[in-house]
């Protein structure tokens, strides 16, 4: 190994953040620099730890991003997915709506055209013009009645025109927000690909031998943490067993098991982070919200040292990343691109809090 593949590495890193950076929205691009050819000096330079620890550094960063992207992406598909409801509620009611109008008007222009009949004559004068007083006070009676039934639906026909009106103007909103949403999709989409695409250029730079030591520098990082976590002593104070539908959406999650990961997947053949915890609650009888953010913000809090098997933990001070606790400072988590549903330590990554799904 020589002193040129420990450059190209380096400059792996360095070009993966300016493409990052370029990516970013409102930024404009700039030529690429080339990427310098490799030395072909003789003297071996390994590429050290300290430069792998750069990498897997930065390759932290990228899916981490990807995985609040992924967020955005989700809430925003989730956001249409509720709007389009909507909308197709909202034509359903100004079909309706209209064709009630229409009655209304076939009704309100029978009760004209039979005031029209009558001739338009004073009460006094019909009185004085019949043959028979008693049917003229009968037939005024129900002209009366009429009179009332018409103001009745006149006030009708006026109501089903306001509710058209608004459900017109509903349904346009909706259209918009339908379509800012799309934009969002797009624009969380393109984010995501962006980061993932720089990461797997990134591991693509190193050997198999590098890889190897990459992976391991990943699992020494991990258990570091966990084992951290677990020194300060939180795990005998964890004893909470796990309730009924708890333990149905640990048996669903515990069945995805080496699928893989796949950004906005819900299952079946594949899941990420949040699309896993909620369909494994929603399996359990107990629907949650979609993404790890809005788990976070509408799912009661519990503290770590009361948290059960099947309560989310929730990871980063974003919440961009979720896992279902299974017991014994263990989680289950669909961890990110590249990777299956796997089992790891609670406290391997960051924790910003614990949700309880059926509290």
């Amino acid at each position: 190994m020589g002193a040129g593949r420990r450059a190209l590495i380096t400059t792996a890193v360095t070009v993966v953040c300016a493409v990052t950076v370029l990516a970013a929205p409102g930024i404009a691009f700039a030529s690429p620099a080339p990427t310098p050819t490799p030395s072909t000096s003789a003297s071996p330079t390994p590429v050290t730890s300290k430069d792998l620890e750069a990498v897997r550094a930065k390759l932290d960063d990228l899916y981490h991003d990807a995985a609040v992207a992924t967020d955005a992406y989700n809430a925003a598909e989730e956001q249409a997915q509720k709007q389009s409801a909507q909308i197709v509620e909202l034509a359903k009611k100004i079909v309706k709506g209209q064709e009630k109008l229409d009655e209304l008007k076939d009704r309100a222009g029978a009760a004209a055209r039979s005031q029209y009949r009558t001739g338009g004559l004073p009460d006094e004068a019909q009185l004085i013009l019949s043959d028979n007083p008693q049917a003229f006070l009968d037939g005024a009676g129900r002209i009366l009645q009429g009179q009332r039934a018409t103001k009745g639906l006149i006030a009708e026909l006026t109501r089903t025109q306001q509710d058209l009106k608004q459900y017109t103007a509903d349904a346009s909103t909706q259209w918009q927000q339908l379509e800012k949403n799309r934009q969002a999709k797009a624009a969380a989409k393109k984010e995501i690909t962006t980061r993932i695409a720089a990461a797997e250029k990134l591991e693509s730079q190193l050997e198999k031998q590098e890889k190897e030591r990459l992976a391991k520098l990943e699992q020494q990082a991990a258990l570091k943490s966990q084992t951290a976590w677990l020194d300060s002593g939180v795990l005998k104070d964890i004893s909470g067993k796990a309730s009924a539908a708890g333990k149905a959406a640990v048996a669903y999650a515990t069945a995805q098991l080496g699928k893989p990961y796949e950004w906005g997947a819900e299952g079946p053949k594949s899941y990420d982070c949040s699309g896993l915890t909620s369909q494994a609650w929603a399996s359990a009888g107990d629907p949650i919200p979609r993404t790890s953010q809005e788990q976070w913000k509408q799912l009661p809090h519990v503290d770590v040292k009361d948290m059960r098997p099947g309560d989310l933990i929730i990871y980063f001070d974003d919440a961009s990343h979720v896992a279902m606790y299974i017991g014994d400072g263990a989680i289950i988590h669909a961890p990110r691109p590249g990777r299956t549903v796997t089992i790891a330590g609670a406290g391997s990554m960051p924790i910003l809090g614990v949700v309880r799904p059926d509290a």
